[in-house]
C-alpha cells in the first residue's frame, strides 16, 4: 500500500439528531470531520499509510479530533498543535424537498491562522506517493492558500501525484475569489475532482447540466474535460453526478477522462440517504486507493462510486468501510442481505 499525505482542516460538526431542524435541537451530535480528513480515513480503512496534516490547538478538544483519526488508523504526528480553535459547523440534515443546512462558526480556527512555516513539507513528503488538497483550504483564509501552494511545490519537487477535489463552498467565498486562487494552484495537479458546479465556480467551466431537475447529461461533460485538459493539462479529470430527486433520493454515478478515453460507471439509486456529508470526499479516497494500487481507471472509478455510495448510508463525515466491502459492491451484491 502507499503512503497518502491529506492537507486540510478538520472540524467539529454540531447537528441535531435525526432530521430535527436547529429551532427544535435540545442538543447537538458531535461529529469531527472534513473535506481531507475524511479522505485520509477512508485510504487508512483501505490499508494505505494515511498521513493527515493540520494544526490544531493543544486544549482537550483540539485532542479529540485528533484522537477521532489516530482511532481508525490514521498518521496524526504531523498535525501541529497550537493557536485558540477549532473550526465549528452546525449541519442540520435535510429530508425530502427540506435541503439539508450547514452554519460555519470557523473564523479564526487554527488551520486558518497557521503559517507556512509551521509544516516542513520537504519533510512530509518524503517517500509519499500521493498528496490530496481541496478546495476548502485555501478558501478558510489567505493563510491557507499560501500553505496549500507550498505543500505543492514539495510534492511537485519529490515526485508525489497530487490530487484536488476544487470542493467549492458559496459560504467561504466568491467565484471570482475562488478562481483567483484555484487557477493558479492547478500547474501541480495530476489528477482534479470535482463536479459541475465547482468546475463552473473554481475554473469557470460550465458544463450542460441540471442537477436540481434531477438529471445530469454526461455527455455535457466532455467537451469541458477536454478542455480542461487542454488548458491544465490534468493526467486524469473525474466527476460525480448526482440525480437530485430529493434531500433522501439521489441517483449516483460518475465518469473519468485520461486525455483519451471517457468511462462512465454504474448508477446506484441510494434512497434513503442516511448522510450525503463527506460522499465526495469518500469517492477522493475511493479513488485514490484505485490510482495508486494499479487499479485501472476504469476499476478505479467503479470502486470509488461505490465507496461514496456506501459513505451516504453511514451517519457521520468518515467512510467507515473497508475495501472488500466496496468490492462486494462494486462485484454487484447490493441486496443488503445480512451478513453472515
Amino acid at each position: 500500500m502507499g503512503k497518502v499525505v491529506t492537507l486540510g482542516e478538520i472540524m467539529l460538526r454540531l447537528s441535531p439528531e435525526g432530521f430535527l431542524r436547529f429551532s427544535q435541537a435540545d442538543y447537538f451530535r458531535l461529529i469531527f470531520g472534513g473535506g481531507e480528513a475524511n479522505v485520509a480515513v477512508s485510504c487508512a480503512n483501505y490499508g494505505h499509510n494515511a498521513v493527515f496534516v493540520s494544526k490544531l490547538p493543544s486544549h482537550e478538544i483540539g485532542q479529540a479530533a485528533v484522537d477521532s483519526m489516530r482511532r481508525l488508523g490514521v498518521d496524526t504526528s504531523r498535525i501541529i498543535r497550537g493557536g485558540k480553535r477549532v473550526g465549528i459547523y452546525y449541519c442540520e440534515t435535510g429530508a425530502s424537498m427540506r435541503p439539508s443546512n450547514v452554519i460555519y462558526d470557523r473564523a479564526g480556527s487554527s488551520m486558518a491562522e497557521a503559517d507556512p512555516d509551521d509544516f516542513d513539507f520537504d519533510e512530509i513528503m518524503q517517500g509519499a506517493d500521493w498528496f490530496h488538497w481541496s478546495g476548502i483550504t485555501p478558501a478558510i483564509s489567505d493563510k491557507a492558500a499560501e500553505i496549500t501552494r507550498v505543500a505543492c511545490e514539495a510534492a511537485r519537487r519529490h515526485g508525489v501525484t497530487v490530487s484536488v477535489d476544487l470542493n467549492f463552498r458559496k459560504k467561504l467565498w466568491t467565484p471570482e475569489k475562488a478562481q483567483e486562487v484555484m487557477r493558479p494552484l492547478m500547474k501541480y495537479v495530476d489528477v482534479c475532482i470535482g463536479n459541475e458546479e465547482d468546475a463552473e465556480l473554481c475554473l469557470g467551466f460550465k458544463p450542460d447540466a441540471d442537477i436540481t431537475g434531477g438529471k445530469t447529461n454526461a455527455d455535457g461533460y466532455k467537451a469541458i474535460f477536454k478542455a480542461m485538459a487542454s488548458e491544465f493539462g490534468f493526467r486524469h479529470i473525474a466527476s460525480t453526478l448526482r440525480e437530485s430527486y430529493s434531500a433522501s433520493h439521489n441517483g449516483w454515478k460518475a465518469m473519468i477522462y485520461d486525455g483519451t478515453t471517457f468511462y462512465q460507471s454504474r448508477r446506484y439509486d441510494i434512497d434513503p440517504i442516511v448522510d450525503r456529508v463527506g460522499g465526495g470526499d469518500a469517492f477522493s479516497g475511493g479513488l485514490i486507493h484505485g490510482l495508486v494500487t494499479g487499479m485501472p481507471m476504469d476499476k478505479a472509478l467503479e470502486f470509488a462510486v461505490a465507496a461514496s455510495a456506501l459513505k451516504q448510508t453511514i451517519h457521520g463525515d468518515f467512510n467507515l468501510v473497508t475495501a472488500s466491502e466496496v468490492q462486494r459492491l462494486v462485484d454487484g451484491d447490493s441486496s443488503g442481505r445480512v451478513s453472515r
